[in-house]
């Protein structure tokens, strides 16, 4: 697993709008497997799970990203990948996880 945590300024909704659109425009194989909104009060949270094939690896890859805005504060994000690895007991290739990060960087 690789990890990604950044406090970001701007709207909202515009910051997910352009991490889903740059997610799935970025890899021919990229899906959005589920996503999740909550808000109270003025405060949001919206959680995205994709997943895209890693060639490299020869496996899938996924990307979960969460939003956070309180009521009075910055915007949060929280991203980690899982699924790279094809050993059974420890991680092995992670090529296709940190790729996916770096691409999520990107698109910030």
């Amino acid at each position: 697993m690789t990890k990604l945590e950044k406090t970001l300024s701007g709207d909202f909704y515009g910051i997910l709008k352009k991490i889903e659109d740059g997610i799935l425009n970025g890899s021919y194989s990229a899906t959005l497997e589920e996503k999740s909104d909550f808000s109270d009060g003025k405060s949001r949270c919206s959680v995205r799970v994709f997943e895209r094939y890693s060639m490299f690896g020869g496996n899938r890859v996924s990307l979960s990203v969460t939003l956070y805005k309180p009521e009075n504060g910055a915007i949060r994000l929280s991203a980690v990948t899982s699924g790279g690895s094809q050993a059974v007991f420890f991680k092995v290739n992670t090529f296709g996880e940190d790729a996916f990060l770096e691409k999520l960087n990107e698109i910030l």
